[in-house]
C-alpha cells in the first residue's frame, strides 16, 4: 500500500552529463519496495510545477531506510530537484506500480538504455541473493552517461557498456553489443528498460530465439494511481481496451506492442 510522508535528503549529487544521484530516507517507503516500482516526487516547496515527478527506484537498503533515485535534468521540475540539499525534506509518495517478477531461472540478462538503467539496478540487487547468474548491458551515448558500472561492481556483478561515441566499453548501440556478445543459449531470462526502440530490438532478439522476459516502459504519470487516465494506453494495437501504465505497470511481460511507439511485438 503506498504512503505519502516526508522524507529527509541524505545526499544529492551529479554524477554525469546532467544526471544526478538522490538518496533520502524514507523508511516505510523501503520497507514495502519492489524492483520496477516508482515514487512520485513533489519537486519544490509551491504547486509550481503542479505535478509530482516519477522516478524509478534506482537502489534501496530496506534495512537502513534509504532509497537512491537516478535522474536526468529535463525540465523545472528535476531542474528543482537538483536544488534539494542534505537534511532537506522530499514530499514523496511510493512505492507505486507493478514490479518485476523474481523469476526462478538461473541465467538472466537485464538490458538498460539511458536512465532505464535504474530500475535495474535494483532488480540485480534482489536476484543476487538467489544464486542468479546476472549479465548487464548498458547503454548511453558517452562515458559520462555509464555511471552505474561502480555499484554492479560491487554486488559483485558484471556492467558491460556500450556507447554511442566509443569512448567506454563498445562502440555503438547497446542492441549491437547485444547481437555481438550475447548467445542467446546462455540465457533464461531477459529484463529490460530504456527508450522505446531500444526495447523493441531488445523484445525482437527474445522473440527470435524464445526467451521469455519483461519491459519496463518509461511514460510520463501525472497521478501515479491510475486516476487521471493520462498514461493509458493499448499494449498492442488489435487490444480492444487500455492499460493504465502507471497502476498496470509499468512492468508488462515481453512482447508487447505500445499504440503509440515501436510494435515490440516485432521480431
Amino acid at each position: 500500500m503506498p504512503v505519502c510522508m516526508k522524507g529527509t535528503v541524505i545526499s544529492n549529487r551529479k554524477v554525469g552529463r546532467e544526471l544526478w544521484e538522490m538518496e533520502f530516507a524514507a523508511p516505510e517507503i523501503a520497507s514495502a519496495a519492489r524492483p520496477g516500482q516508482f515514487v512520485h516526487i513533489r519537486a519544490g516547496d509551491d504547486h509550481d510545477p503542479l505535478l509530482r515527478r516519477p522516478l524509478s527506484l534506482y537502489d534501496v537498503d530496506v534495512y537502513s531506510g534509504l532509497i537512491t533515485l537516478l535522474y536526468r535534468i529535463v525540465g523545472r521540475g528535476t531542474q528543482l530537484l537538483s536544488r534539494y540539499t542534505v537534511d532537506q525534506p522530499l514530499d514523496v509518495m511510493g512505492p507505486l506500480g507493478r514490479g518485476f517478477n523474481l523469476v526462478q531461472d538461473k541465467r538472466v540478462l537485464l538490458v538498460g538504455g539511458g536512465v532505464g538503467i535504474a530500475p535495474l539496478l535494483f532488480l540485480a540487487r534482489e536476484l543476487q541473493p538467489l544464486n542468479r547468474q546476472v549479465t548487464v548491458l548498458h547503454g548511453a551515448g558517452n562515458s559520462q552517461e555509464i555511471c552505474s558500472r561502480v555499484r554492479f561492481s560491487r554486488l559483485g556483478i558484471s556492467c558491460l557498456a556500450a556507447t554511442m561515441d566509443g569512448s567506454q566499453g563498445f562502440k555503438g548501440l547497446v542492441t549491437d553489443l547485444l547481437e555481438k556478445t550475447i548467445d542467446p543459449a546462455d540465457i533464461d531470462y531477459v529484463y529490460t528498460c530504456g527508450p522505446n526502440p531500444m526495447m523493441a530490438a531488445v523484445a525482437g532478439f527474445a522473440a527470435r530465439h524464445g526467451l521469455a522476459g519483461e519491459l519496463s516502459l518509461e511514460e510520463y504519470m501525472a497521478c501515479g494511481v491510475g486516476a487521471c487516465l493520462g498514461c493509458a494506453q493499448k499494449l498492442k494495437e488489435s487490444d480492444p481496451s487500455y492499460v493504465k501504465i502507471c497502476q498496470d505497470g509499468p512492468v508488462f511481460p515481453l512482447p508487447v506492442s505500445n499504440g503509440n511507439g515501436p510494435d515490440f511485438s516485432a521480431t
